[in-house]
């Protein structure tokens, strides 16, 4: 199968079953957003599925037999892909949709909406720790031959969906619309019950102690892993070898550290430092 990449408006996208310049073109130019919409926006392995289990159990006041009977690729398609648009009609409003699109090749449609989006952030340094396992499990991915070709290879932006600096750069010109709300996998993980209670907050959504205790403990890693319409067990051999790897496979912040030399770290902090020496926000891993 293809691992090769063609270019929609100079982003990366695989030559597979996943992607085409129809489904993109549909995606940016004709896809209908709906005002009671909400978006969550990322660029991969940054939380995604994490955000759609919280959401999901939003919806449901903490209840988690809808996220224990849905696949989460169904409760919250991608609409940027060929399969997530043929799976969209079914979702039921208010539809949460998932999309890794950048900023410029979004939905115009959204802009003219009073649609919301929730933007998930993560140290970049831990995405490329994830990208380099989970690229070994998808078997239509190109599989990284070794850490420093990855990471060299994100530091360019020669991956899937370019590179993670435009994108953050891309999508955090938003940071001040009422519509658009960003938060860190850190804060996630360090305290995963204010940041229910922000997102609650966002969305208008009124939950008391006892509902968001239920969202808080039934989105844990533990109950992500042991949920087999969230771990992905349940997805075709053929497109993720579970024999390489657990798609949920640590859910922990600073893997980094295991993984980078002091000369990776070094290297790293340089082109980070160059690259978002212009964007005025300090993120929360940024201020141990």
């Amino acid at each position: 199968m293809s691992v090769e990449f063609f270019k929609y408006k100079g982003v990366n996208f695989y030559k597979n079953i996943l992607y085409s310049e129809e489904a993109l073109n549909f995606a940016e130019n004709e896809f209908q957003v709906l005002d009671d919409d909400v978006y969550i926006v990322t660029y991969p392995k940054s939380g995604t599925n994490w955000m759609i289990e919280i959401l999901s159990l939003l919806r449901t006041n903490g209840d988690p037999t809808w996220s224990k009977s849905i696949p989460i690729w169904l409760r919250s398609p991608w609409y940027e892909s060929i399969e997530g648009q043929s799976q969209i009609k079914d979702v039921v409003s208010p539809r949460v949709l998932t999309s890794h699109l950048p900023f410029h090749i979004f939905a115009k449609s959204y802009f003219t909406s009073k649609a919301k989006i929730i933007y998930i952030i993560r140290n970049p340094k831990d995405i490329v720790v994830s990208l380099f396992y989970f690229n070994k499990m998808i078997c239509i991915y190109k599989d990284p031959q070794s850490f420093p070709e990855l990471l060299e290879d994100f530091l360019q932006g020669n991956l899937l969906y370019n590179s993670w600096f435009d994108h953050v750069k891309g999508w955090m010109q938003m940071k001040d619309s009422i519509n658009f709300f960003y938060i860190t996998y850190e804060e996630l993980h360090t305290n995963i019950r204010n940041s229910v209670i922000r997102i609650c907050k966002f969305l208008g959504k009124d939950l008391d102690d006892s509902q968001i205790d239920l969202v808080v403990k039934h989105s844990s890693f533990n109950a992500m892993k042991e949920n087999k319409m969230s771990n992905y067990t349940m997805i075709n051999q053929d497109f993720m070898d579970q024999n390489k790897g657990s798609f949920i496979r640590k859910g922990i912040t600073g893997d980094w550290k295991n993984h980078f030399t002091i000369a990776q770290n070094d290297y790293f902090d340089e082109v980070y430092k160059e690259k978002m020496k212009d964007l005025n926000v300090n993120f929360f891993w940024e201020q141990s």
